[in-house]
């Protein structure tokens, strides 16, 4: 070591430093550390000269090649002083140790840091100034103690829960201990103090409070809870508290004391006498204090019978009944029911004031029914047996049933029916003169002289009270016949025509009918001859159609059949189907059809000259010369009246074949062209896919035509025409689309239909379509099948004879079909060829088979292996079997080998 004047020159060049122009933190090995511990502080930096200085003091200094410790750390120290860093580790730390150091460098620099040492926390008890107490009254005083540690914080807990300071708990002595003021039963504990420092921490032993409160929360209950309870039956009353030690009780009913001290109270067999204010009353002889519960007890005997009685008189509508409910037993309430509903109270339903009598005044027809009373008390109900009231009225006003008019030498029934209860008798007067004593009467046949006035009288003979009513009858002659003639002329549009009602008999009134519905006159229809007759001004053909007259009277009235009307109409404007293009050296067909009844008769002229004398029209083969207007002429014999019609035809050179071509073989993944080869002059082509146009980036629009003709069938004979009309039926096939995908699309003239690249969901019939303004030509399907593969090559094993014999299959999705080669173990050589391979398990035939396959278009190789170990053992409880077993190896090994 240096000598003391050394040190001292030292120690006055560092003191004299000026102070450092920054002050960094030196980094602790462990912060903060238990008593006896060692650490160490360090630093990135290198300090060369300066010194470590703990709270002032000199703990080493560092000159160039030399580190000078003070005596009294001498024996606890160790400096480390590198290119890379600056270190000091200190031993057996003190309490004493605690404070700030510091490294300090002649170069302004200086870095410090804050060291804790910490005595660890040890037996850490827990005592209570008093641990019995009473809720409310006392104080609870709770003190922690620690046989060894320093800078200790407290925690206090009470069962699992941390306790916080309130109005009624305070901590004292710097958290030692705990004061809780007024206690409560929740304060009983366990308590425990938590005593910790940054080293260490102890827990003390449970200390528990015994705290005696209550009595209180006292309840009573009464089972069966009831307001009201029932005469004989069993109550009892249960008495609860809470209250620390166990309160006594005593029970009293009306402030009479009872021979009773248990918490429960039972009463039987109750009466009325046992009616009364029951309480129970507890006493805590600790904490000197009463608490009690009462309740009020009500007993009622129940009703035993109710029964619905009247007073012995009928219930006669317009007149007063009353029904009153009669009842065993103390009754508070009584309700009424009409057929089940409730009943209450209106202009015709009287109640008394406790609703035990009611009263219907007056009676009314509505008021037959089932009535029943309920009688209510606080503990039973009871509801009478149903009483029938039976409501008698009528009879009321009575009405006849039958005819006002009638013919001679008819029987009729007159049928006089009023309501009535009960059932009215009934009698029939016929000019004063009595007829029958029943409610139907049957007149013998009648006579002109039988017409007049009938009279019914009903009678109930319990009301007393009759009602009568009469009927005038008169005898009318029948209308027997109507129908409907017409003029031997057929109607035809235009002209007028007229149809005639014919009847016979007195008819009062005619009116005409058309398919079922009135037929009003207008300015072209009109009924003259008091509607007998009914004229067209002129007839037109939606007349057509299903016409009745109706003749009637005052007693009768008749129908006649039906007249079909059928109006002979036309030729309409023909209309011609066909296409107005067509190919050189093909045919043209024109079809005219013109509405006409009967059916037209055609003609078609083409420059002056009849060319046909049928609906249909024919034309080829076709030559240019052969363009022009086709004029279509509809003629219909009956109405002597022709239509005409013209259709140009344009002759167009004929596409003579489509064609689809390719020069390429289809490989999945590589580019594809399919070539439409077309020879004649078209318009456009598009491609077909299985049937449906393939979209493509550009917007076609097309549609095909196609006809059938159906004859108009024509059935008549003298006044009976029918008529069946049959349309042309077209179906029209529009293809729109404006799409392109992302692997196919055709060059600008569609010649080309071009797979960058094809794949194998390409596959189909392609098919390319030439179109000019007579049609489209479709070329001959397409069939694309694209090579490739192999994909997915899999070996298979399956096992024979007993596991002796093994067979391998290599599969491959594959496009045509791969080619199959086995090696064994890597030979060059292939040991077979074909997708399977069959093979005893013996010799040298173990080891791995690998499968090649070879697709011979696509020209891919995909390789697989397979491992084939020794054949499995086989079990067979049997000698004889394995004798058996070993012949068959012995043979495998023979044909094998």
């Amino acid at each position: 070591m240096e000598s003391p004047a050394v040190f001292v020159l030292i120690l006055a060049t560092i003191s004299f430093e000026a102070a450092p122009a920054h002050t960094q933190t030196l980094l602790v090995s462990e912060n903060p550390l238990p008593v006896g511990s060692q650490v160490t502080l360090y630093d990135k930096a290198t300090v060369s000269t300066g010194a470590w200085i703990f709270e002032n003091q000199f703990i080493v200094l560092i000159v160039p090649g030399q580190e000078i410790i003070t005596n009294s750390y001498s024996n606890r120290v160790t400096l480390n002083t590198t290119a890379n860093f600056t270190s000091l580790t200190i031993k057996s730390l003190t309490v004493e140790d605690s404070g700030m150091y510091t490294l300090q460098g002649l170069n302004s620099f200086s870095a410090n840091a804050m060291l804790s040492v910490q005595e660890p926390v040890s037996d850490v008890t827990l005592k209570a100034k008093a641990t019995n107490l009473v809720e409310y009254n006392d104080t609870a005083v709770l003190m922690c103690s620690v046989s060894n540690g320093t800078s200790l914080s407290y925690v206090w807990m009470n069962n699992s829960l941390a306790i916080t300071a309130s109005e009624r708990i305070q901590f004292s002595d710097k958290g030692a201990s705990l004061t809780i003021d007024k206690v409560t039963r929740y304060d009983g504990g366990p308590f425990r103090c938590n005593v910790s420092n940054a080293v260490s921490g102890g827990i003390s032993p449970p200390v528990n409070l015994n705290i005696s409160y209550g009595p209180s929360n006292t309840t009573l209950m009464i089972m069966p809870m009831k307001y009201t309870h029932k005469a004989g039956s069993n109550i009892t009353l249960s008495c609860s508290t809470d209250s620390k030690p166990q309160a006594t009780i005593k029970w009293m009913v009306d402030g009479m004391a009872l021979d009773h001290s248990d918490s429960t109270l039972h009463l039987k067999s109750v009466t009325e006498n046992d009616m009364g204010k029951y309480e129970c009353i507890f006493h805590n002889a600790v904490t000197l204090r009463f608490d009690s519960a009462n309740a009020m007890i009500k007993i009622e005997d129940p009703i035993t019978a109710v029964v619905v009685k009247d007073k012995g008189k009928p219930a006669i509508v317009d007149k007063s009944f009353t029904m009153y409910c009669d009842a065993t037993g103390s009754v508070g309430k009584v309700h009424w029911w009409k057929n089940g509903h409730n009943i209450s109270s209106d202009n015709t339903t009287v109640f008394d004031m406790n609703k035990k009598t009611l009263t219907l005044n007056p009676v009314q027809v509505s008021d037959k029914g089932n009535y029943q009373c309920q009688a209510y008390n606080n503990v039973s109900s009871m509801t009478s047996d149903p009483y029938t009231l039976e409501v008698y009225y009528g009879p009321m006003k009575p009405t006849i049933m039958g005819p006002k008019y009638v013919k001679v030498g008819d029987n009729v029934t007159l049928s006089c029916n009023a309501s009535s209860n009960p059932p009215s008798t009934y009698k029939w007067y016929f000019n004063g003169s009595m007829l029958a004593d029943m409610s139907k009467y049957v007149t013998p046949p009648f006579t002109r002289n039988m017409s007049g006035k009938y009279t019914c009288m009903a009678f109930n003979n319990i009301t007393g009270e009759n009602s009568t009513v009469y009927k005038f009858l008169s005898v009318v002659d029948p209308i027997t016949a109507v129908k409907i003639e017409a003029p031997m002329k057929h109607p035809v549009e235009g002209y007028s025509y007229y149809l005639t009602c014919n009847v016979t008999g007195p008819a009062e009134y005619v009116y005409w009918m058309k398919n079922g519905e009135r037929l009003y006159g207008d300015d072209r229809k009109t009924m003259h001859m008091d509607n007998n007759t009914l004229k067209f001004y002129p007839v037109e053909y939606n007349d057509t159609g299903y016409y009745q007259c109706v003749a009637t009277n005052v007693a009768w009235n008749k129908t006649s059949p039906a007249y079909k009307l059928l109006v002979y109409f036309g030729p309409k404007k023909p209309f011609i189907h066909g296409l107005g293009y067509a190919e050189k050296g093909k045919f043209a067909h024109f079809y005219c059809l013109a509405e006409s009844l009967p059916l037209s008769y055609y003609s078609w002229w083409y420059n002056g000259s009849e060319v046909a004398s049928t609906s249909l029209l024919v034309i080829g083969p076709l030559s240019y010369n052969m363009s022009g207007e086709y004029t279509c002429v509809a003629y219909n014999n009956v109405t002597g009246k022709n239509s005409t019609y013209s259709k140009m035809l344009t002759v167009i050179e004929a596409i003579e074949s489509v064609m689809v071509k390719t020069d390429t073989v289809p490989i999945e993944f590589k580019d594809f062209t399919l070539i439409c080869e077309v020879i004649g002059p078209y318009d456009k082509i598009y491609w077909m896919m299985d049937d449906m146009p393939l979209n493509h980036s550009y917007y076609y629009n097309y549609m095909y035509h196609n006809y059938t003709h159906h004859n108009y069938n024509y059935n008549y004979t003298y006044h009976n025409y029918n008529y069946t009309h049959h349309n042309y039926n077209y179906n029209y096939t529009y293809y729109n689309y404006n799409y392109n995908d992302n692997t196919t699309y055709t060059d600008m003239s569609y010649h080309t239909l071009k797979f960058t690249p094809v794949t194998k969901y390409n596959n189909g019939k392609y098919q390319c379509v030439a179109t000019n303004r007579a049609g489209h030509h479709a070329s001959a399907p397409y069939m694309l099948l694209v090579n490739y593969g192999p994909l997915n090559v899999t070996i298979t094993r399956s096992d024979a004879l007993f596991g002796l014999v093994t067979s391998l299959v290599c599969l491959a999705d594959s496009h045509p079909e791969c080619d199959f080669y086995w090696f064994l173990n890597n030979h060059t050589s292939p040991r077979e060829t074909g997708s399977t391979i069959s093979f005893p398990l013996i010799g040298n035939n173990e080891g791995n088979y690998t499968c090649k396959a070879t697709n011979p278009v696509t020209g891919i190789t995909m390789y697989q292996t397979k491992a084939v170990g020794h054949a499995s053992a086989l079990y067979t409880p049997f000698h004889g079997s394995l004798m058996l077993m070993g012949v068959f190896a012995l043979s495998f090994t023979v044909l094998f080998n």
